[in-house]
């Protein structure tokens, strides 16, 4: 089992802190290495690039719906979100078996770990990728094996071939951004026939096509997708992992046992209205797209290096800011980006894309930070 000591690539500054433990808390987690989430500032003129928020808010019939449900607040939740999943399902022409609504799709990628792996079904992800899955494994007690991005972060398909466990892989990747295709998810579906394979999708809807069109062909495809991100959403946590009716009673079975109420009465108001106005949340995503691509032009003409990014942020580096430099002298001219400690990618850094202004103030303070580099001679 990998260590997790300074292995977390989605690292950074937060409230949650190293403290001693109680001595009642179980040494099965005394070494576990917690997820760390991107900061939060209570300092509203910061502008944030650091979270991969959508800049722009879902329509206002999703806040018209939640203030209508909150009257209902002493009723318990529909634990099968039936009205949620049917249209839903619509919408990814699949039946609402194949589909469970979950708080986040960090949820549902809770519940695949502790559904389809354990020490005869290990997990195999990329070395470089969403933080949360090592966190996942060593809290359900799962043995992993990290499985290195090649030296352009992308993944080979050919090392998830016949892995004997089960196989995870955000697409696009994070913090990278980079795709894999259609094509090449099928044949690591096909060469693990034996073993599930999860598809973490939170930012196919910025470039990528999405594995929901395999289900039917692979009864061994898990996808799982967020309303947080294409959706405009975070704040209210939901998601959901569409498989196989095998798949998805085995992922029930494990709601269930833990939390059957776990979409709430708001959460799942604000889905359905979400999805009654997903022609707005298309026309967001398009937007942070071209910006996106505008930002990435200015920032490789200023000397940056870019991934072929098709999420809504960008994985850059510049020779002139070593490690976490970038993230600091950004902050200090009141923006904030993501850098992380980690020993492959400590050069590198994660921009959010928020609207046409934000990303025109970055590159205002790129300038300021290069032509500051020049005063000084320094490299």
């Amino acid at each position: 089992m990998s260590d997790l000591r300074n292995k977390n690539p989605e690292a950074g500054s937060s409230e949650i802190t190293e403290k001693l433990h109680s001595r009642f808390f179980s040494d099965k987690f005394r070494d576990l290495k917690a997820y760390t989430p991107g900061e939060q500032p209570r300092v509203q003129q910061l502008i944030k690039l650091n979270t991969n928020e959508n800049p722009w808010a879902p329509d206002p019939i999703v806040a018209e719906r939640v203030a209508e449900e909150a009257g209902r607040l002493h009723l318990y939740s529909d634990p099968e979100c039936t009205e949620l999943r049917k249209i839903l399902a619509e919408k990814l022409g699949l039946h609402p078996e194949n589909l469970l609504m979950t708080n986040g799709s960090d949820e549902a990628l809770n519940f695949a770990f502790m559904a389809f792996c354990d020490m005869n079904h290990p997990a195999f992800f990329p070395d470089i990728t969403y933080g949360f899955y090592p966190v996942f494994a060593r809290v359900n007690q799962v043995p992993f094996h990290e499985i290195p991005l090649r030296e352009d972060w992308h993944i080979a398909p050919e090392d998830y071939y016949r892995c004997g466990g089960t196989v995870f892989l955000a697409n696009p990747n994070a913090p990278t951004g980079l795709l894999l295709t259609l094509a090449q998810i099928e044949d690591i579906l096909r060469a693990n026939s034996d073993q599930v394979v999860v598809v973490d999708e939170a930012y196919v809807d910025f470039g990528g096509e999405s594995a929901i069109t395999l289900i039917e062909r692979y009864e061994n495809l898990l996808v799982t997708q967020t309303f947080s991100k294409s959706r405009s959403m975070a704040g209210l946590r939901l998601g959901f992992a569409a498989g196989s009716r095998a798949l998805i009673r085995d992922l029930k079975t494990i709601q269930y046992s833990t939390n059957p109420y776990n979409v709430d009465r708001l959460a799942q108001a604000a889905g359905i209205a979400c999805l009654e106005k997903d022609e707005i949340n298309r026309s967001h995503a398009e937007k942070i797209c071209r910006v996106r691509e505008w930002t990435k032009e200015e920032l490789l003409q200023r000397g940056f290096q870019a991934t072929d990014s098709r999420a809504n942020f960008l994985f850059v580096r510049h020779e002139k800011f070593p490690g976490s430099a970038l993230r600091d002298q950004l902050r200090g001219k009141g923006i904030l980006i993501r850098w992380f400690d980690l020993e492959r990618i400590r050069d590198w850094s994660r921009i959010s894309i928020g609207t046409r202004e934000d990303m025109e103030t970055l590159i205002r303070a790129v300038d300021q930070l290069l032509e500051e580099k020049d005063a000084t001679g320094r490299d």
